[in-house]
Order: structure tokens, then C-alpha cells, then sequence
């Protein structure tokens, strides 16, 4: 954790109430007995209430007891106790909180505290009455009156699919903010649909978007999960619709992806997988099914920089919100680094201050989770570079929370916990954009690079928070038996003809995708040659590729030939390169022309002298130094230029690469820009270059 920090953004879209208890006379304060918890304060927020106290000296936890009472606070119900403060839930002992949720948003009630020592019941607070905060949105304003299925039915139901669709319709149709665009479809043909949010309106292509630094929340992969889900709906209305400076703000300054439900067929079955029984979050790298298909090739064209994944878990012991960042150890360490600031650095002190329990994943009798598999989407998002984490809602009351056996009770707090961590996440992502965005520079680099040893199973270690820390154990420590780790890791994978474009059975109904497809959606550069398909490792998700074709990968398409580098140490004079030629940690002393159909591949090597190539099947450079011109003109298949410096002019003409987009990002180019005539535009992945000349046509941006 690179970091502790706290912000000064609020917490929520709404105005917050916070009361206290008034104080009685002189003589009764100073007859209060002993032990008695004393300056309660309730502050209302969107769906919960947070109750902060003075602590009671020796006092083993606290009991939270809530009351219904009416307009004059004559009770209408009994009393009931519906929290259970414990040391473990929050970093700081000196200021506890308790985020109180459960309730009907909207009713009035009474809430008290007492302290225990061991067993021993201290006395009560004094009573501290409130009305909760409504749903939000004014119910005469159009847009602002929208609701969900699950909020008109009092959480009785869950949002069904229709009305999702009728919903998001609407919203779309009110709001210049929102377009819905449909991703895909499930296999049973419901589509996929995602929210992109924006102010005053949002950008109108994937690259535009891209261009925003968008994160995206996928709410909804379990389909007997959906409390995430509920939360996005909501939030969503918000970000539409809100008048607050603070969301206005947000969407000003990058675009909100939310994809509420991408397992529509387990959601109207209420089933964990998809409807061939896939667990749909254990195929994102995989994509055999086309639901992780669909929001790959998201991610490949939106490219947001952080993100979230909603789910719930089944541990009563666990605290309120169990977070993970990506494990696996091919992430790069500057994504594993900011994402756990963003859970240990963000989300444990604000929950702090809101009254919530987030944790590690596991938190107490978590068992075996959390582990490295590549095929969870934090894991696959984390080798994708993209700052993220999990996240599950405790999918019952437990120990902290004894009234949640009225299962309203209990999704309604799921449902707004999850509402306050996604708009947590979006206040991370705002202050801490410019960081975000370094880490993820820096992590494009140091894959394309491709240095390092490659790990096909194995997580980082995940210590425990310092104590006082939220939750007890940490998930376990996962380490990459020596079995699964190649230390020499290949120049790049080569692929028959039948293992690229051959049929496959591993989708729904026996039928699935070829590897070629799966490997563009992903977004990987392939170049083609007369004796086959090679996929070079000096890519932005080098941690990824492996996993997926080397013959140790543990959950792979097919096992691809490793090949290792042609052209290592010096070599004096010029090069032609003829067919696939790979140089690492070399010194060419001469001009490298590349001949029509050849492709060159580099990492850490220097040239000193031109490289041309005119016709070539591709050109990956990355992590190396040209010492003269470069110039690179009607390439066929894959261009991608990474972290050079190069000491001359550039020029990128008339390439044209069918679906996969040039690349020129993180380089120092003494010398002017030229691109034109290529197709597509070369982008920069947000990564931006140094060019000490002009920039000029369509590398005027990069």
C-alpha cells in the first residue's frame, strides 16, 4: 500500500442529518451512571444511518437497539437489538461507528446504544429519534421518480428482467447523460446491456470514452447475487439525475460504466451460473461463454482504469464488505499496489467513519477463497492492468446484525452497503485519477517489457491489516508451487493453423468460438507468417497471454510453441529481417530493414541506425532504443511501439491492420511525429508519449 489517506468528498448524493442526543439537566448529566454510553449522534445517508459514540472505557463491544415510533416518537414496535459492534470492524478504536441499515428508507425510529464488558450489560444512551432518509429522487420530478422493482415492492422482490430494461429505458430517454448500449447477448438471447455515464453527456464512441479514463462496475455476474445489482439501479438514477455538485463533478471529469446485470439468464433463474451452468466468473479469460465475451471486448475498446465486481457471500462471520485485489502474481505490482490502497487505503478508513465493516475476503472463517485463478475477473482485470477489486455483500445478517432474519431487512442492507462502496469508489477514482493512471503507465511498461519470471498459479500475499484491523485472518497465502512457474519466459507462443482457426466444443451447446476470436477479443496483436500464427509476448497483458497458451498453463485454450529469442548480445552491421525475428537484450550496430511479410520483435535492445519496414506482416518494439529514424509503412497485420526512445523521426504510414489498433505508447521521440493514412488511428492507451518535434494527422493527440 503505497499510501494511508483520507479525502474530504462526501460520502453521499444526499443531504446527511446528523442528530444527537439532547442533553437533560446539570444534575441528571452528573447522576448518569457509570459505564453509560454517552454524545450519541445519528446521521442519516442513503439507506443506512450512521450512530457514532463516545467509548466506554473497558467495554468488549456495543449493542445497537432500534425502535419504530411515530410522528410525536411514541413507540410502534419493540425494541430491537440490530447491531453489534466489535473492535475488529473498523482501523480506529477511539471513534466507533455503526452503520445502521435494515429499515424501510423513510420510517421514523429511536436508536440507543449500551456497552458490554464481557457479558455484562452496561446501561443505555440516551435515546436519540430521527426519520430516515426516503429513497432518492423527488417523487414530481420526472427521471428523479423513476424506481426500481425492488424499491417499489419494499425489497419483497428483486428487479426483473423486464423491468431492468423498461428502467434503463427510461432513464436513457430522460437523461442526456446516459446511453444504454447493448454489449451482447446471453446465450438464451437476453441482452446485455451498459450504462455510460457522462456529463453533460457522455462520449459517443468506445475510443472517446476510453479516452475519459471511465471506470466500470459489473454488478450482477452471480445470478443468485443481486444485491449489487439493485445498488447499480439505483445509482444509476443518481448519476442521471442528481443535481448535487459533487456527482456533477465526478461525471465531469471521466465516464461511469455500469453493467447491471451480464448474467441475465441466472438472474431470471436465480442461479449462480449462466444458463449451461457456467459460473460465469470463472471464464473471463477463457471466454468460452458469450457473456464474458461480451464484456471483455468491452474492456479491450472502453479500456477503463479501475473497477469493481459485485457479488455476495455466504459467511455469517465475515464483516459487512469482504474486498480482494488482483492476486495473481503475473499482475503487474503497481495495479496490485493501487488497488489495495484503494480497498486498505480508502474503503477501510472511510468505512470507518460511515459505521460499515470492510475487510479483507475471508475475514473471519473466510476457508479458501480469494485464491489466484485467472479466470475471476479481478484477477483477469488486474492482468488487463485495470486498478480493481471484489467485492461481496455478507449474504446474511451474522453475528453483527441479528435482526436480518426479515429478509427484507437483510437486502436492504446488502443492497445499500453496496450503493456506498460503489460511490466510494467513484470518489477513489476522482481523487486519485492522476495516480491511478501512473500505475497504470507504469504497469503497461513493465509487461510489454517481458522480463521476469511467468507464474501460472500463485497469488500475492495479502498480510493481515495492522491491529486493530478489520477482520482476523487474511485470505490464505496461495503460494505458485515451483511446478507452475517458468523463469525463462518465451519471446512469444506460435499456433498451427488448426489450433488457431479450428473448431472448438467448449461453448454453450458443444459449440464454441476458435481461439483466433477469443485472442481478438482480448485485444492481442497476432502476426501472421507462411508457418503459422505468433502471439509476442512485449504486449500490455503479457502476464495474461502465457496463462492461456504455454502447454503449463492450468486453464488454457491450447498449447501454443514457445518461441525464444533468434538475435541476443551484439551484432555489428546491417539487419534484414526475413520471417519472425526476435531481439532481446541486444545490440544491433547497423540499419534494420524489414522485408515485406517479416516481423520483427524487441525488448531491451538497442539499434544504432534506422529501422524501415515496408510491408511487414508486423513490428513490436518495446523497452529498447533506436539511435536514427524510424519509419514503419503499410504493415499488415500488428504495429506497437512501447516505452522506445528513439533519437530521430518517426513516421507511421498506411498501415492497415484490419481490427487491431497501432499502437505508440510511453516512448521519447527526439524528433517530429508523422502518422497518416493509417487504419485504424494509432492510440496511446492513455500512456502519453514525449516527442521533442511536432506531432502531425492522426498522432497529433499521442
Amino acid at each position: 500500500m503505497r499510501r494511508q489517506r483520507t479525502t474530504l468528498l462526501a460520502v453521499s448524493t444526499l443531504l446527511t442529518v446528523t442528530l444527537t442526543a439532547a442533553p437533560g439537566p446539570a444534575s441528571a448529566q452528573s447522576a448518569a451512571p457509570p459505564n453509560q454510553v454517552t454524545n450519541l449522534t445519528v446521521r442519516q445517508a442513503d439507506g443506512y444511518a450512521t450512530l457514532a459514540w463516545q467509548p466506554v472505557p473497558d467495554a468488549t463491544d456495543y449493542q445497537i437497539e432500534r425502535t419504530a415510533v411515530d410522528a410525536t416518537n411514541t413507540p410502534t414496535g419493540a425494541p430491537t437489538i440490530v447491531g453489534i459492534w466489535r473492535p475488529n470492524r473498523q482501523i480506529n478504536q477511539d471513534a466507533p461507528t455503526f452503520a445502521d441499515a435494515g429499515f424501510n428508507p423513510g420510517d421514523r425510529f429511536q436508536w440507543r446504544v449500551r456497552a458490554r464488558t464481557g457479558t455484562t450489560e452496561q446501561p443505555y444512551s440516551d435515546p436519540v429519534t430521527a426519520t430516515t432518509t426516503a429513497p432518492w429522487g423527488n417523487p414530481d420530478t420526472p427521471g428523479q421518480q423513476l424506481r426500481t422493482q425492488w424499491e417499489t415492492t419494499h425489497a419483497a422482490q428483486y428487479t426483473s428482467d423486464t423491468d431492468e430494461y423498461a428502467y434503463t429505458a427510461a432513464i436513457d430517454a430522460l437523461s442526456d447523460r446516459v446511453r444504454v448500449v447493448e454489449l451482447g447477448r446471453t446465450v438464451q438471447n437476453r441482452p446485455i446491456n451498459m450504462l455510460v455515464i457522462g456529463h453533460p453527456t457522455p462520449a459517443t464512441t468506445p475510443e472517446a470514452v476510453a479516452a475519459t479514463a471511465p471506470v466500470a462496475i459489473n454488478c450482477n455476474v452471480h445470478g443468485n447475487e443481486p444485491g449489487d445489482r439493485e445498488a447499480c439501479l439505483i445509482m444509476a438514477r443518481q448519476l442521471a439525475f442528481s443535481t448535487d455538485p459533487r456527482i456533477t463533478d465526478l461525471l465531469s471529469h471521466t465516464t461511469v460504466l455500469i453493467v447491471p446485470t451480464i448474467n441475465g439468464d441466472g438472474r431470471a433463474a436465480n442461479t449462480r451460473g449462466n444458463s449451461t451452468g457456467q459460473d460465469l466468473n470463472r471464464d473471463y479469460s477463457l471466454i468460452r461463454q458469450p457473456e464474458t465475451a461480451a464484456y471483455i471486448r468491452m474492456v479491450r475498446d472502453y479500456r477503463p482504469v479501475a473497477g469493481y465486481d459485485g457479488h455476495e457471500f455466504g459467511n455469517s462471520r465475515a464483516g459487512d464488505l469482504p474486498m480482494l485485489p488482483p492476486r495473481h502474481q503475473n499482475v503487474a505490482q503497481p495495479i496490485f499496489d493501487q488497488s489495495q490502497d484503494m480497498i486498505e487505503g480508502h474503503m477501510y478508513a472511510k468505512g470507518a467513519e460511515a459505521g460499515w465493516w470492510p475487510c479483507p475476503y475471508g475475514c473471519e472463517g473466510g476457508g479458501n477463497v480469494g485464491l489466484s485463478e485467472e479466470t475471476i475477473l479481478r484477477n483477469t482485470l488486474g492482468l488487463k492492468n485495470v486498478t480493481n477489486s471484489l467485492l461481496e455483500l455478507r449474504s446474511s445478517g451474522g453475528q453483527t446484525r441479528p435482526d436480518e432474519g426479515n429478509t427484507a431487512n437483510n437486502r436492504r442492507r446488502k443492497t445499500y452497503s453496496a450503493l456506498w462502496t460503489f460511490h466510494q469508489f467513484l470518489d477513489y477514482h476522482r481523487a486519485d485519477r492522476a495516480d491511478i493512471l501512473t500505475s497504470r503507465a507504469e504497469a503497461i511498461e513493465i509487461q510489454a517489457a517481458n522480463t521476469g519470471r511467468l507464474v501460472f498459479r500463485g497469488s500475492r500475499p495479502i498480510p493481515a491489516h495492522p491491529a486493530p484491523h478489520p477482520g482476523d485472518s487474511p485470505p490464505p497465502v496461495d503460494a505458485p508451487p515451483p511446478n507452475l512457474i517458468l523463469d525463462n519466459a518465451p519471446c512469444a507462443y506460435k499456433l498451427t493453423e488448426a489450433q488457431y482457426n479450428g473448431a472448438r466444443t467448449d461453448g454453450p451447446g458443444g459449440v464454441g468460438t476458435t481461439v483466433a476470436q477469443r485472442i481478438a477479443a482480448h485485444g492481442w496483436k497476432v502476426i501472421t507468417t507462411t508457418d503459422g500464427y505468433y502471439i509476442p509476448l512485449n504486449q500490455p497483458e503479457r502476464g495474461l497471454i502465457p496463462l492461456l497458451l504455454d502447454p503449463m498453463g492450468v486453464e488454457k485454450l491450447t498449447d501454443g510453441e514457445r518461441v525464444y529469442p533468434t538475435l541476443t548480445g551484439r551484432r555489428n552491421g546491417p539487419l534484414v529481417v526475413t520471417g519472425f525475428t526476435c531481439a532481446a537484450d541486444a545490440t544491433i550496430n547497423g540499419p534494420v530493414t524489414v522485408r515485406a511479410g517479416a516481423a520483427l520483435v524487441t525488448t531491451g535492445t538497442t539499434i544504432s541506425g534506422p529501422v524501415t519496414a515496408d510491408g511487414a506482416a508486423g513490428i513490436l518494439l518495446a523497452d529498447s532504443a533506436v539511435n536514427g529514424p524510424v519509419r514503419i509503412t503499410h504493415t499488415s497485420d500488428a504495429v506497437s511501439l512501447i516505452d522506445l526512445t528513439i533519437a530521430g523521426p518517426v513516421s507511421l504510414t498506411g498501415n492497415t491492420t484490419g481490427t487491431d489498433i497501432p499502437l505508440l505508447a510511453g516512448s521519447t521521440i527526439r524528433g517530429p511525429l508523422t502518422c497518416t493514412g493509417n487504419n485504424p488511428t494509432p492510440t496511446n492507451l492513455g500512456v502519453a508519449n514525449t516527442v521533442s518535434g511536432p506531432r502531425t494527422t492522426q498522432c497529433a493527440a499521442l
